[in-house]
């Protein structure tokens, strides 16, 4: 912020309007007002993703960064108004006059362009996290808004804004050899930009206006710890764009799908891979929390955790594609954070938890942050996951046929993986007939879920592969009288006379949309009578124009009150089971009817609601792996 670099940048600064509303932080009279009108809060979807493999943060289409945790993706808040627009903390960046926008990624990348048509000109915002060395943690996190004016000229504004601690912790800020210092006891952040900023109580400002040609830099960095403050000048912010850049469409050159849809598949194997946490190689179910599966509702819940689950389908994605060391690199989590961390006398609860932090650790508490409202006023809003403690017999199932795929298109599994893969078997051949809380974590009682019966079966029969394919050591006759047990089990008490169809649990008469896995799981023959008409009552019961819900929460209650959206995944699972059936016209309807589902820049929540909205966390890795899966399968089928 020296006249040296307001000079590079030949920026003219609106004075006369700078010194009519500094005193109006909330607004920016004679301009669009980003954080008022209509409605205080975005929809969802009109947000996109960028990140360094660390942590991430969420742009909205109006330029404001109302998402952003640092420096890792389960860190308290920087920036959370997506969570209340007036507590959580924003980064405000747009033209400062009435302006259109329209935003998309750099082509094969993960930097963001927003870009703003005005009457006098054309402009738009770069927002990217420069990558750094991929593998291990690095000590700076940066965050670089580059603003371009392409054609006439427009005036910008800014405010930062930032609320640690999820709006929680006060903090100071002050201006230090040209950068505004926000600082906090635990965490400190330097803002340098090549335009004058001012500062307001907590907050910096800016306005200022650019010409064709030319631009302007923020950089916001976590500093501290040995970590100076540096400033980013226009050249600096040129030479990590383009690194950047080059470090996304290296990794993506590794993808070896050819087939139909290649866009979408690519962009979502760009944001899984955005949802990958480097120094451990664990992959988060989401980067957000809280984000409502309904509005004004309770289902509201922290995703920024490693679902064993949600990580092993990633893993199958990411082989499907071709990416390997994404695989190998969550073998190394597990490996060293999950792996024989209980004897093979481990009890009923499990040896394996659901899920874990991203650094392996085991306690996520969940608490509310009463302090904010939520996302429309959907409280509470949540910071841990308290299903963490619950038994779900699936997962064994996800990760076992992860390993096996990896045993199969990655490396061989070490005997070291062979050892813990025995114990996990064994103990499923234990415990498989126990209830369980099942793949949607209700809190409604345990339950004997036929999806956590299949997936008990999926996990026995993948090892016997594995062990008869490498002449491994098994006990392949206790295995073999467990699996059929369980098959035996789901074909006698999973299935309903009465629905003809297999059911959500034994006993009962629910259907669930997880069982469409029976036959990707090779559990069932796709073209078998009984999955057939299993098949024809989901379509007739939860599926809704090609959109599927998970199952019906007035007939097989889940102890949370209030309804939800289609579930996204199911949607995908449903097109591949449709697929899989020889159904190939109806199972390409309905994918391409899922595809017009994806906001603007293909990117998917959990839940689509009853109007088409995003629902939900966002962007979603679940999501994201089922669309590569169904479009790799259903291409493959169309030939």
């Amino acid at each position: 912020m020296t006249e040296a670099d307001v000079t590079e940048a030949d920026v003219t600064v609106e004075a006369e309007g700078a010194a009519g509303r500094s005193g109006s932080p909330g607004g920016w009279p004679g301009g669009a007002d980003t954080s008022r009108g209509a409605s205080r809060y975005l929809p969802v979807a009109e947000h996109g993703l960028i990140g360094d493999l660390r942590s991430a943060a969420l742009v909205g289409t109006n330029g404001t960064i109302d998402w952003y945790c640092c420096a890792r993706f389960d860190a308290p808040s920087v920036f959370a108004s997506i969570l209340d627009a007036d507590k959580g903390g924003s980064f405000e960046l747009a033209a400062d006059v009435p302006a259109r926008t329209k935003q998309f990624y750099f082509p094969d990348t993960n930097v963001l362009i927003t870009r703003f048509f005005a009457d006098d000109g054309v402009g738009e915002i770069q927002d990217f996290m420069p990558v750094v060395d991929d593998s291990r943690e690095a000590d700076r996190h940066r965050l670089i808004r580059r603003v371009v004016c392409v054609r006439g000229s427009l005036p910008f504004h800014a405010r930062v804004a930032p609320r640690f601690e999820y709006g929680t912790q006060p903090h100071t800020v002050h201006v230090q050899d040209g950068q505004a210092i926000f600082e906090t006891p635990s965490l400190a952040l330097a803002l340098t930009s090549t335009v004058p900023v001012e500062v307001t109580g907590q907050d910096v400002w800016s306005l200022f206006k650019l010409h064709e040609g030319e631009s302007a830099v923020f950089a916001l960095d976590r500093v501290g710890g040995g970590v100076a403050p540096r400033f980013c000048a226009l050249s600096e912010a040129e030479q990590q764009f383009n690194a950047t850049v080059r470090y996304w469409r290296r990794w993506l050159s590794r993808s070896r799908y050819r087939g139909r849809w290649r866009e979408m598949v690519h962009r979502s194997a760009l944001t899984l891979k955005l949802l990958t946490y480097a120094p451990t190689g664990a992959i988060v179910a989401a980067p957000t929390t809280s984000l409502p599966e309904q509005i004004g509702g309770e289902r509201n819940w922290d995703y920024r955790y490693v679902w064993i689950r949600d990580a092993a389908f990633c893993v199958y994605a990411m082989l499907r594609l071709g990416f390997t060391d994404e695989a190998e690199a969550f073998m190394g989590f597990l490996t060293e954070h999950i792996s024989r961390e209980q004897p093979r006398s481990a009890g009923p609860i499990g040896p394996l938890q659901i899920m874990y932090g991203i650094d392996g650790r085991h306690e996520l508490p969940e608490r509310e942050v009463p302090h904010l409202e939520g996302y429309r006023g959907s409280a509470p809003v949540r910071i841990g996951n308290g299903a963490v403690k619950q038994l779900q017999l699936d997962i064994y199932g996800a990760l076992i046929d992860s390993l096996y795929l990896y045993d199969k298109w990655g490396q061989p599994i070490s005997s070291g993986h062979w050892d813990s893969i025995c114990d996990l078997v064994d103990w499923v051949c234990n415990h498989w007939d126990q209830p369980d809380e099942g793949v949607w974590e209700t809190r409604g009682g345990r339950k004997a879920f036929l999806y956590s019966r299949l997936m008990c079966w999926v996990a026995i029969e993948r090892a016997m592969r594995m062990a008869r394919h490498r002449g491994l050591p098994a006990d392949l006759v206790r295995w073999g009288r467990a699996r059929d047990a369980i098959y035996r089990r789901i074909m006698r008490r999973g299935w309903s006379d009465k629905r003809q169809a297999f059911v959500q649990y034994e006993g009962g008469d629910v259907l669930d949309a997880s069982l469409l896995m029976m036959p990707l799981a090779k559990f069932i023959s796709p073209t078998d009578p009984k999955w057939l008409s299993t098949l024809d009552a989901l379509g007739e019961d939860l599926v809704s124009d090609s959109l599927v819900y998970r199952y019906d929460p007035q007939a097989s209650p889940d102890g949370l009150r209030g309804e939800e959206g289609t579930f996204s995944i199911c949607s995908f699972w449903y097109v591949e089971a449709l697929t899989r059936a020889g159904r190939l016209d109806e199972a390409r309807l309905a994918f391409e009817k899922m595809l017009t589902y994806a906001n603007h820049l293909g990117l998917y929540a959990e839940e689509v609601g009853q109007t088409g909205e995003q629902q939900g966390n966002f962007p979603q890795a679940f999501t994201h792996l089922s669309l590569i899966s169904a479009a790799f399968n259903l291409d493959r089928a169309l030939g």
